[in-house]
């Protein structure tokens, strides 16, 4: 009988409404709306409000200043495309409205777990922001307890969504696939606070084409353009945008900043100031109360303070940091130019400046859109269009623009290197012979 009972006011909770309709006003899709109860409350949770302190796009903002979005910004967007989409859905065929609830909360939480700078923090500790988000939302935390109250095993359904591995393909396409609504917000919101034009597609036009399938999100062919669109979008906002060499540029300081003090610890250095938050990262021994107590604003206090500190390259860097003295850049690739990265880590050497620290080569890559491989590594389930006929055709075999670009994979190689470091290098035969290597490539070194 108390049994029944619980069952009947976790059934009223997952149900219930707010005596209001509550709204974030939103600069990408003026309002996001909230009526359920359960998003409302996952909202005030402590961990959801930590988004507040993670950035976006991590270290953007020194490269586009007006990037200083948080991933609390990036999560409610999410949300509510994922609501606009399920109103759509609520009166179609192979749409179950019992999943509503899930495929909202999933969408709101599918960012949980990101660290300080997202991705560059990940590399750094070999950590898995998915893992965290998982972890988050099934453990001893404020948000297990919103999702158990709406059932037993809430929470886990919640985690197996964002895990993809949920039952319901269906649900999972629509914050994971290559047209999502995770997706479709950052492109809007960073092209918004970037202030570029590249991110802007006619989101309308494709809310109002897709339709679900048994196991995932289609487009009426009829919309076929706003999707190359969408495409062509993301496509340049990664090269214009997300790969920009000033931002990574700021990634590489970053990165050397904390394999320093990572470095300087396990060598038992005395800290003016101990880095207590970040000895379980040194030591690989995160736990998840450790992993939610580090954001931003904490790193940015140890990156000010150690400014101070005597080792003279943890200070360096911190303040090349915080007083935005980025690495300059040239192309190169370590595939083609194995002879001139020996040179120039020695040449380096031979100069005292450490090249550990000041010689670093970044690459990026990116996929735009792929079509189905069976059996390769990140398996892309392809956009499908839904022909007049209801058959279904790929959608680079209808599309000549999308044809042009699927599976192809673009990589740029930057070396990054402090130019000033150079300039007063003490040693001038040393120097020029390290410049004919850098500058002999096109005559010039990058400014940021």
């Amino acid at each position: 009988m108390i049994e029944k009972e619980r069952v009947d006011v976790n059934m009223l909770y997952k149900d219930e409404l707010l005596e209001e309709e509550k709204v974030f006003k939103d600069p990408v899709h003026r309002y996001v709306h909230v009526r359920d109860r359960v998003i409302w409350d996952l909202i005030a949770t402590k961990e959801f409000q930590r988004l507040r302190r993670i950035k976006q796009l991590g270290t953007t903002y020194l490269t586009f200043h007006g990037a200083e979005h948080s991933r609390f910004n990036h999560s409610l967007g999410v949300y509510e495309i994922v609501r606009r989409i399920l109103a759509n859905f609520k009166e179609l065929p192979h749409w179950e409205e019992s999943e509503r609830l899930l495929s909202l909360c999933a969408a709101l939480l599918h960012d949980l777990g990101h660290g300080p700078f997202s991705h560059s923090f990940e590399k750094i500790f070999n950590l898995d922001h998915e893992d965290f988000t998982q972890r988050i939302i099934t453990g001893n935390t404020e948000i297990n307890q919103v999702l158990e109250r709406v059932e037993p095993g809430f929470s886990q359904k919640v985690a197996d969504v964002i895990a993809k591995t949920y039952e319901d393909k269906l649900v999972v396409s629509l914050i994971s696939s290559q047209i999502d609504a995770d997706r479709m917000d950052y492109l809007q919101r960073d092209a918004y606070y970037t202030g570029v034009s590249y991110g802007h597609f006619d989101m309308e036009r494709i809310l109002r084409v897709m339709r679900p399938i048994e196991d995932q999100v289609v487009i009426k062919s009829s919309g076929m353009h706003a999707v190359e669109d969408y495409i062509m979008s993301r496509y340049q906002m990664y090269w214009q945008v997300y790969f920009h060499p000033v931002t990574r540029s700021a990634e590489v300081i970053l990165t050397k900043i904390l394999h320093r003090a990572r470095y300087l610890y396990k060598k038992g250095y005395a800290f003016q100031l101990e880095p207590v938050h970040f000895i379980s990262f040194f030591n690989e021994q995160v736990s998840l109360d450790d992993y939610l107590k580090l954001d931003e604003s904490i790193v940015y206090y140890y990156f000010q303070t150690w400014q101070e500190e005597k080792d003279p390259i943890l200070s360096d860097l911190c303040e090349r940091f915080m007083n935005r003295r980025l690495f300059k850049y040239v192309e190169f690739n370590p595939n083609l130019q194995i002879q001139e990265w020996m040179t120039l880590h020695k040449l380096f050497q031979e100069a005292g400046i450490d090249p550990d620290y000041y010689l670093e080569v970044d690459s990026s890559s990116d996929l735009p859109y792929d079509f189905y491989r069976p059996g390769e590594e990140e398996e892309r389930l392809p956009i499908h269009l839904l022909m007049p006929g209801q058959e279904l055709k790929e959608l680079s075999r209808n599309s000549d623009i999308v044809e042009a670009i699927s599976g192809k994979k673009r990589t740029d190689h930057k070396l990054y290197f402090p130019h000033d470091l150079l300039q007063s290098c003490a040693d001038e035969n040393i120097r020029v012979q390290i410049e004919e290597i850098l500058y002999g490539q096109g005559g010039h070194t990058y400014a940021e």
